[in-house]
């Protein structure tokens, strides 16, 4: 079962990225940097991504338009970054042009769109998980809450941006959120730590099912130190994780990413592109939290940052059926740390048009860059644009050097209402 043919391409690449937010950014950050890649082009961008790629004025929404742009460009593979584009189905109209893209057709993307569809596929595939009950009226949600108990689990079953889970002891909390979605899953609660594991996928007939995870990453979603507050769509993440079980990765490719490749191909919507699992290691082992079908944000800025080896032949091998011929991915020894710098009142609203200072004297700190997520560009001044600002990364040799350096870099960057986390991989660093 064959995904769309394409031409691999010789030569230097074109590559054309799709998105606004900090994953397009590290995308084409790293992409610029790859001696593989001739010119990168970003569909809309950002104005940090205008210093590594030219940027263009089109809807990512928008698959006519954005395959236009791609043969205009004689781009030679088009990146999907958002979710939201891919269960529209956009990599679909750009692949009916025989232009290579990385990412999964809608399909296949229902694997994010629906954590009902999700569940389905990983019973099918004998992926462990949280018991979930899908509910969409309040007497079935009365009912789960019931039967699942506290504390409670309550998750919209479409596209909410990485904010649609709720995790409470509060039951009312659990019934309002539940009564503003029009289906939602009630889970299980999984005990121990979370960890995110991305996996570059691809399929062909000979080799069926081809899985290159990458190393595994760990995010802090609550707004506040000490996972408080109200879920965000990340405010830090880090890699490598000292913590982690040995083992860990060859564990989860096993029992969890190459089943669930290989069961969407049963279903006839093979799997290319990133795959990535939502872990938590509970008392019982290893469960499924969730699935998204592209790169995490924010773990995909400290991601790149340690990635050794160039990341278009796997980008590309994943949009052409031929990922198998290319080496897994290499990293750099040490660490990565990302901290995200939110506006005023995020993530319940965010503050626009604040003028941020100090990104130069970021920049230039040793080992540190600074990823644009929600800027723009106001009279030659970056200002705030949405409720995650920017990302700065920094690299070490050990988690603890890079968190310090990530923090100083932080310290550099100012605008009003600036809001951050100050213990991202904190505890871990304190034990590495």
């Amino acid at each position: 079962m064959s995904t769309p043919s394409a031409t691999v391409p010789t030569g230097p690449l074109t590559v054309l990225v799709i998105g606004t937010g900090g994953r397009e950014h590290a995308l084409s950050r790293a992409l610029a940097h790859d001696a593989g890649v001739a010119a990168v082009h970003c569909a809309p961008g950002n104005p940090g991504v205008a210093a590594v790629a030219e940027l263009h004025d089109v809807d990512p929404m928008d698959g006519a338009a954005v395959a236009d742009l791609a043969e205009r460009l004689g781009a030679d593979l088009v990146v999907v970054g958002p979710e939201a584009p891919l269960v529209a189905g956009v990599a679909d109209v750009v692949r009916e042009r025989g232009i290579p893209v990385f990412g999964p057709s809608a399909a296949a993307a229902q694997l994010e769109g629906s954590k009902a569809f999700a569940k389905d596929v990983m019973a099918a595939a004998g992926v462990p998980t949280a018991a979930a009950t899908s509910c969409t009226t309040a007497e079935e949600v009365a009912a789960a809450l019931d039967a699942h108990g506290a504390p409670y689990v309550v998750k919209d079953d479409g596209l909410a941006a990485g904010k649609g889970v709720v995790v409470t002891s509060d039951r009312d909390e659990a019934v309002a959120h539940a009564a503003g979605c029009e289906r939602v899953l009630v889970e299980e609660f999984l005990d121990g730590p979370e960890v995110s594991l991305f996996a570059i996928c691809g399929w062909d007939d000979e080799h069926g099912a081809v899985v290159h995870p990458l190393q595994p990453a760990q995010d802090f979603k609550r707004i506040r130190d000490g996972d408080e507050g109200p879920n965000t769509g990340g405010m830090g993440a880090y890699t490598p994780l000292p913590w982690a079980p040995e083992g860990l990765v060859d564990e989860v490719l096993a029992t969890v990413l190459r089943p669930t490749v290989e069961e969407m191909a049963r279903r006839g919507a093979p799997f290319t592109g990133l795959l990535y699992a939502g872990l938590a290691l509970t008392s019982r082992g290893v469960r499924v939290v969730e699935f998204n079908a592209r790169f995490g944000d924010p773990e995909t800025q400290p991601l790149l940052a340690l990635l050794d080896s160039p990341l278009s032949p796997l980008l590309l091998g994943s949009a052409t059926g031929t990922l198998a011929d290319v080496p897994a991915p290499q990293w750099r020894a040490g660490s990565a740390v990302g901290v995200v710098l939110a506006s005023a009142g995020y993530p319940e609203s965010s503050s626009k048009g604040d003028v941020i200072s100090g990104l130069e004297a970021a920049e230039a700190l040793p080992d540190v860059h600074v990823i644009h997520a929600g800027t723009a560009l106001v009279d030659d001044q970056v200002v705030t644009a949405g409720g995650r600002v920017l990302a700065v990364v920094a690299t070490g040799d050990s988690l603890a050097e890079a968190r310090t350096a990530a923090y100083e870099g932080v310290g550099a960057i100012s605008f009003d209402g600036a809001q951050h986390r100050t213990d991202i991989a904190l505890r871990a660093a304190s034990t590495d």
